[in-house]
Parts: C-alpha cells; structure tokens; sequence
C-alpha cells in the first residue's frame, strides 16, 4: 500500500512525463499530470489527495524552482522531488538550488525506472 493517493508529475517533455507516469502507475501509484509550474499549481489547488510532486526545474512559463518556493509557502506537507538535465549550467547547481528552496529529494537526469522508484521510496519515509 502506497503512503500517498496521488503524485502530481511536473515536467515540460511530453515523453519524460510520460514515462514517469507510466513506471509509477506500473506501480500502484495514481498520477496526475501538469506541463509547467503554473498547471502544477493549478493541479495543487483542485486536487486535495497529491501527496508528492516530482517536478522538472527548467520548464517554461514557470519552472521548477519559483514552483518549489510556492508550494512550500501554499503546502508545507507536499513531498518534493526535482528532477533536472542541467540546461546552461550542470544539474548539479540546480538541483542545490532545489534543496536549498525546499526539494526532499532531487534526480539528475537521465534516470531510469529502478532510480526513480528509489528516489520516491526515499521520500516516503
């Protein structure tokens, strides 16, 4: 039995968003999917039984990180994992960026099946 009813997956990529969703639906879990910061947020506001959010941090119209922020502002109990391929800079500093801004846990892209499911069994403890 999952600890969580849903995950909310955050991601601008269609095909990583939906493999994320399709490895933790494999697993029991329900998701709910958003392709940037604000439909996140949106998704947060209407859908009381997400538990965590794995969210990409270089998106556009708003990214991960100003979307970390609120939800730790709005939603205090929400387990985040951000995930990140780098972009300008190496992931490395924006996953930093992301703990510092209140991340549980952070996943450097590319990652597979067995990594992710590590990462959330991590932040369900």
């Amino acid at each position: 039995m999952k600890r969580y009813d849903a995950i909310l997956v955050i991601e601008d990529e269609e095909d990583i968003r939906q493999m994320i969703c399709e490895i933790l639906e494999n697993e029991g879990y329900e998701t709910l999917q958003a392709a940037n910061g604000s439909e996140g947020m949106e998704a947060l506001q209407h859908s009381p039984e997400i538990g965590i959010i794995i969210t990409d941090l270089i998106m556009p119209e708003k990214e991960g990180i100003e979307t970390i922020a609120e939800i730790r502002k709005d939603f205090p109990r929400i387990r985040i994992l951000a995930i990140s391929g780098g972009g300008i800079g190496m992931p490395e500093n924006y996953l930093n960026l992301a703990r510092a801004l209140g991340a549980n846990a952070t996943l450097s892209k590319p990652f597979g099946r067995k990594e992710l499911l590590n990462a959330l069994e991590n932040l369900e403890r």
